[in-house]
C-alpha cells in the first residue's frame, strides 16, 4: 500500500512540476517587446479609426487562427498572446467600439470611462506590470494616484469618520494603527493571512491547467489545502474572519471597505477573493494616462501586424458546430442575415453565462458537462454608474487623484440586507455604499485633451429585476418612470457629493446615469453585471476550479476573461494568460515571471 502511495505521489509531483516548468509550445513572452515610447494620440478621430473598425465580410481575414468573441481586456489579450506567436486571430465585438469594459464615451464635450477606476500591483518589472507591456508593446503609460489613493468615509454627516487608506507594504499598517490604536495585532494578523492567500493564488491556475484526475486527488487528499492557503480560506467568509480578530466595528469595516469592488457583502465574502483585492493595491495604485480607451487602442496594432483584425459592430449570435458537435466558427448578424465565419479554434470572452446559454443550440447546452458548470454559475450583481460633467479645474473644484468609498455606516453588512429588502423606490433613496472618484484628476493628460473641464464617477449597486420591465425600450427613449428613477437614483448620490466635494454643487454641464438594462445594452452583461459572474463562496472552491477551465466541453471552444478567473483588469488578463497557457501548451506565468527576472537584471547592471 505504502508503495502504490509512493508512486501517486511521484507521479503527481512530476505533473505539478511539469506545471511549474512549463512545456514546449511557443512562449509570446520570449523577448521584451516593449518598443520606444510614441508621441501620445490626443486627438479623438484619430483614435477611432482604430477602436471603431465597423464589421464588413471584406474585411475579415482569410485563413484564420482564432477567432475570439469580444473585445474586453480577457478577448484582446488572448488575441495579443496569439498574435505574438504568429497567429492570425479576428476579435468581434457586438458593441461600435472595441475595449469591453475599458471602452469610453463621451457626451457633451466629457469623456468617460465606464470600467477602469483605478489598477494596483502595475509596481516596474513585476508580473502584471510586465504582461501589461508585453501585450501593448510598452506604449500604454500609467500614472500614480495621491497617496493616501483610498478614503473610506463612514457615517451620516453629522458623525463622519474618514480614514485614509496608503500605499506601500509598510506605510499601509503603519497608518491604520496610528489610526486604530492598541488594534496593532488585529491589524497584523489580517494582513499576514490576506497576505498568504494571495500568495497561494497561483493553484488556482494550477487546477484549471493540469489534468483533472491529478487535481481531483489534491483535493480529496486534502493536499490542496496543505499547499494553498487560498483555498484553505477559500469557503471562510470575510466578516468571520474580521468579526474574530477585533471588537472596533470601525477597523471591521475598512478592513472590509473593498468588498464593494466585487459586490459580496463580508458575510457572503470569500476572504480568498477579498486577500486578492487587498494585496493588489497594497503596493500602490495607477490610472491610464489618457483613459481607458489606451488599453484596446495599444492591443489592437498588435492583433493587425499579426494579420489579423478587430472589427465592431459584429454581434455573434451563435458559435458554429460540425457534425461531431466541435466549434468550427461563429455566425455574426449583418442587418437580417447570418455571415458565417470559420477558424479551428473560438474563444469566448462574452462571459460564461452567455456562451452556454445564448451562443450555443439547446441540444448542447443539456450536456452534463456544461450543465454541472452553469449549476455553479451564479449572475453577478447588477451595477449603477452615474457620470457628472463638471465646469472647473481639478484646482477649483478641489478634486484629487483618490479614491471615496461611502459607507452610510460601519454595519456593513446590515446596510446591504436592508437595502436588498427595500422595494425600488424606498432603496433609490437611501443608497447605502458609494464608490466616488474623478477620472479627470487622474489623469495627466486631460486638462491637454479637456482643458477647464472635469469629470466624476459615482459605482453603486442594484438588482436587475427592478430595471427590468425597460429592458427591451430603445436605449435613447425609455419611458418617462425608467427616468424619473434615474433621476432619484443621482440625487441621492449626488447629496453624498455636495457634502464632501461642495464646491461642484454649481458646476455641473452633464450627469447620467447607467443601469443594470444599460450595462444589458452596451456590454452585453446578462442581467446588467459590470464585474462577471457571481463571486461568492463557490467560485473559490477547487471543484469550482477544477470544472471550469480555459477548455470547454465543446472541442475547439475555450473560455477566457474575468469568468475564468476573478474579476477587473487583473483578473481578465489572468484569464487570458490561462487561456493561452491551454492553448499554446506552456505556462505562460512562469514564462511572464522569467522576463520580469532578466528585465530586473538588466536594470541592475544598467545602473
Amino acid at each position: 500500500m505504502w508503495l502504490a502511495l509512493g508512486l501517486v505521489c511521484v507521479v503527481l509531483l512530476v505533473l505539478l512540476l511539469k506545471y511549474a516548468i512549463g512545456s514546449s509550445g511557443p512562449n509570446p513572452f520570449q523577448f521584451d517587446s516593449r518598443e520606444p515610447l510614441k508621441p501620445m494620440v490626443l486627438e479623438k478621430k484619430e483614435k477611432n479609426k482604430v477602436l471603431k473598425q465597423g464589421f464588413l465580410a471584406s474585411k475579415v481575414p482569410e485563413n484564420l487562427d482564432a477567432i475570439v468573441v469580444g473585445s474586453g481586456v480577457g478577448g484582446l489579450a488572448i488575441a495579443v498572446l496569439l498574435a505574438k506567436v504568429g497567429k492570425k486571430v479576428l476579435v468581434l465585438e457586438q458593441h461600435d467600439r472595441a475595449g469591453g469594459c475599458c471602452h469610453t464615451f463621451s457626451k457633451k464635450g466629457f469623456e468617460f470611462d465606464i470600467g477602469i477606476h483605478y489598477i494596483g500591483d502595475l509596481l516596474e518589472n513585476e508580473p502584471l506590470r510586465c504582461i501589461s507591456d508585453q501585450l501593448t508593446n510598452g506604449q500604454l503609460q500609467w500614472a500614480p494616484l495621491d497617496n493616501p489613493f483610498d478614503k473610506v468615509v463612514l457615517g451620516p454627516p453629522e458623525n463622519r469618520r474618514i480614514y485614509h487608506m496608503y500605499y506601500g507594504r509598510e506605510r499601509f499598517t503603519q497608518e491604520l494603527k496610528k489610526c486604530f490604536p492598541g488594534e496593532e495585532k488585529a491589524i497584523d494578523e489580517f494582513v499576514g493571512l490576506v497576505k498568504k492567500c494571495a500568495e497561494s493564488v497561483w493553484m488556482m491556475a494550477a487546477l484549471k491547467l493540469i489534468p483533472t484526475p491529478v487535481a481531483k486527488f489534491l483535493v480529496y487528499t486534502g493536499l490542496l489545502n496543505r499547499l494553498s492557503y487560498f483555498f484553505r480560506y477559500g469557503s471562510c467568509s470575510l466578516a468571520e474572519v474580521v468579526n474574530g480578530l477585533t471588537q472596533n466595528k470601525d477597523l471591521r469595516a475598512v478592513l472590509c471597505y473593498l468588498f464593494a469592488t466585487y459586490g459580496k457583502a463580508p458575510k457572503e465574502a470569500s476572504l480568498s477573493m477579498h486577500s486578492l483585492l487587498f494585496c493588489h493595491y497594497i503596493p500602490g495604485a495607477w490610472y491610464p494616462k489618457g483613459g481607458a480607451s489606451e488599453i484596446a487602442y495599444h492591443m489592437i496594432p498588435i492583433i493587425e501586424k499579426a494579420g489579423g483584425a478587430v472589427l465592431v459592430r459584429a454581434p455573434v449570435n451563435r458559435i458554429l458546430l460540425n457534425d461531431a458537435k466541435e466549434a468550427i466558427g461563429v455566425s455574426v448578424m449583418k442587418g437580417y442575415e447570418e455571415v458565417h465565419l470559420h477558424a479551428p479554434i473560438v474563444i469566448s470572452d462574452a462571459g460564461i453565462l452567455n456562451t452556454y446559454q445564448k451562443l450555443l443550440p439547446k441540444e448542447v447546452q443539456t450536456k452534463p458537462a456544461i450543465q454541472k458548470q452553469l449549476s455553479m454559475v451564479k449572475h453577478g450583481v447588477g451595477g449603477l454608474s452615474i457620470f457628472v460633467g463638471l465646469n472647473g479645474t481639478k484646482e477649483e473644484l478641489g478634486l484629487e487623484a483618490k479614491n471615496y468609498w461611502i459607507y452610510a455606516e460601519n454595519n456593513l453588512d446590515e446596510l446591504m440586507e436592508d437595502y436588498a429588502k427595500k422595494d425600488r423606490e424606498e432603496a433609490m433613496i437611501s443608497i447605502p455604499t458609494v464608490y466616488l472618484a474623478s477620472p479627470s484628476a487622474k489623469d495627466p493628460t486631460w486638462e491637454q485633451r479637456k482643458p477647464g473641464k472635469s469629470t466624476l464617477s459615482m459605482v453603486s449597486f442594484a438588482p436587475y429585476s427592478w430595471f427590468e420591465e425597460w429592458k427591451d425600450d430603445r436605449v435613447s427613449s425609455r419611458s418617462a418612470d425608467y427616468k424619473e428613477l434615474k433621476e432619484k437614483l443621482i440625487n441621492t448620490v449626488m447629496e453624498w457629493v455636495y457634502q464632501l466635494f461642495p464646491k461642484t454643487k454649481d458646476r455641473i454641464e452633464y450627469m447620467d446615469a447607467g443601469t443594470p438594462i444599460t450595462n444589458q445594452h452596451y456590454i452585453a452583461s446578462p442581467k446588467g453585471e459590470i464585474y462577471g459572474a457571481d463571486h461568492g463562496f463557490h467560485r473559490f472552491t477547487p471543484e469550482y476550479c477544477i470544472s471550469v477551465k480555459p477548455q470547454t466541453p465543446i472541442k475547439n471552444l475555450y473560455l477566457t476573461g474575468q469568468d475564468l478567473f476573478t474579476c477587473g483588469y487583473a483578473g481578465a488578463l489572468a484569464g487570458a494568460m490561462v487561456c493561452g497557457s491551454a492553448i499554446l501548451n506552456r505556462n505562460l506565468d512562469k514564462d511572464i515571471a522569467a522576463l520580469c527576472e532578466k528585465l530586473k537584471q538588466a536594470d541592475k547592471k544598467a545602473q
